[in-house]
């Protein structure tokens, strides 16, 4: 059965989500403040987890940038009363992979851990490198071999998707739900200007090309070496 972690110190709430998760088949862990749900994660090592944003004992952003400081790589969504822009960014930068604001459907939550667990594990490596390129995620920098590349925040993301995937053909679909969180495909060429200004920054002149477009189906990130 898949183990889902969740850490939620009110008890009519966390009951309800176990009892639906239990009901899809789930096999649900609780704790109720920070403390012991850190030590559960690392005892029961999860394949998801649900996490408070406020917490006792510890917060729950401590609790997920303690685990991420540790390896940990399981999906986490944040749960949270706080739903303002600041609050969701803060929540994913710290390690959150997913962030769900309260008061929320309970089928919405389900949706959200089902569609996490679908996800391939993305490791918690800090720095990417695929031939000459290089991407530190922690610094938010990029070059290629000796030559700095400034990229835009969205740029940088697109990028670090392909990395993650090199040798992989990525659709615009997929481009389009990872990278922009689109739910549905529009009718746009985003995807295409973004990858446009992307290749002109990666490929530089003289060099041969890592970012190949594969006609009518997407695009690859290959070695150039």
């Amino acid at each position: 059965m898949t183990k889902v972690l969740l850490i939620e110190d009110d008890g009519e709430t966390a009951e309800e989500i176990s009892a639906e998760l239990a009901d899809r088949g789930f096999e649900v862990a609780w704790a109720a403040d920070g403390v012991d749900g850190l030590n559960k994660a690392r005892a029961l090592r999860p394949d998801a987890m649900i996490v408070d944003r406020l917490l006792p004992g510890m917060d729950g952003l401590a609790v997920i940038e303690t685990l991420r400081k540790d390896q940990f790589s399981t999906p986490v969504l944040v749960l949270s009363a706080l739903g303002a822009v600041d609050d969701r960014v803060r929540g994913l930068r710290m390690g959150g992979d997913d962030y769900l604001t309260k008061p929320f459907a309970i089928v919405e939550l389900v949706a959200r851990i089902e569609a996490l667990l679908r996800r391939p594990v993305e490791s918690r490596e800090t720095t990417l490198r695929v031939g000459q390129l290089e991407l530190d995620l922690l610094k938010r920098t990029a070059k290629r071999g000796n030559r700095q590349i400034d990229l835009l925040p969205r740029e940088f993301r697109l990028l670090e998707y392909m990395m993650r995937r090199s040798d992989q053909l990525l659709t615009r679909a997929m481009l389009l739900e990872e990278v922009w969180n689109y739910k549905f495909v529009p009718a746009t060429n985003l995807v295409d200007v973004h990858m446009g200004r992307l290749r002109h920054k990666v490929d530089g002149a003289g060099e041969a090309p890592m970012i190949h477009n594969v006609r009518g189906a997407g695009f690859i990130l290959r070695n150039a070496s």
